[in-house]
């Protein structure tokens, strides 16, 4: 027992990975191995982080499913193989180039016919959505785009769901900036500000779990 949460260290980091990846299937190794070729490969999520996103979503029994920032695909994987047959993930990205790597891994799984990818701002996808009539038809969303945007990608994908739906956001400690959110510092201040705002919000129960860099999790009332 604890009455705190301790910095996991080098050692329970490398831990946790490791058993994260006990077990994992090969096309997500691989989409891993591709992801770690690019630059900026420290913008896909975590495989502890990936299974619980793909757990979180067969909890809440999701059928339809959102996704702001699809990156190389490896978070739409995780929570794609999660729905069923006839489950759909909505994947909203502005990269032609980054989600082409995902598809053919999307294929391999046996998932693309699941994944229905729209290229574009995903402010304007999920404006559209809202417009179409698609409110309170979703299960679970999972936030992780521009940082900059996240306010107000919450209050979009909040309206989308069904009572009971959950919502997930990533990178919501800002890399430890949040924890001080100095003025100086607006990815932290930012942070801090939607934690705090989600976690008083009385449209949701909600809770942080320190998992990665952070991650903000939303029950729908």
């Amino acid at each position: 027992m604890s009455r705190s949460t301790d910095a996991l260290g080098a050692t329970g980091a490398a831990y946790l990975h490791d058993t994260a990846i006990t077990g994992e299937p090969a096309v997500h190794t691989r989409l891993r191995e591709r992801t770690a070729e690019l630059a900026n490969a420290n913008m896909q999520i975590s495989p502890e982080q990936g299974r619980l996103m793909g757990l979180l979503a067969q909890m809440v029994g999701a059928r339809r499913a959102l996704e702001v920032g699809v990156f190389t695909g490896y978070s739409a994987l995780c929570v794609a193989e999660r729905l069923p047959a006839d489950g759909v993930l909505v994947a909203c990205d502005v990269s032609e180039e980054y989600t082409a790597i995902a598809r053919p891994f999307w294929e391999e799984a046996g998932v693309a016919d699941r994944i229905d990818l729209r290229v574009g701002p995903a402010a304007d996808t999920l404006a559209a959505m809202l417009e179409a009539g698609e409110a309170g038809t979703y299960d679970f969303a999972f936030i992780d785009a521009d940082k900059g945007g996240n306010e107000h990608y919450y209050e979009q994908c909040l309206q989308l769901l069904r009572p009971g739906g959950a919502v997930a956001i990533d990178n919501v400690f800002a890399s430890g900036a949040a924890f001080t959110a100095a003025a100086e510092d607006p990815d932290g201040a930012g942070a801090n500000s939607l934690n705090r705002k989600v976690l008083a919000d009385p449209r949701v129960d909600a809770a942080l779990v320190p998992v990665s860099d952070g991650v903000l999790l939303a029950r729908k009332r």
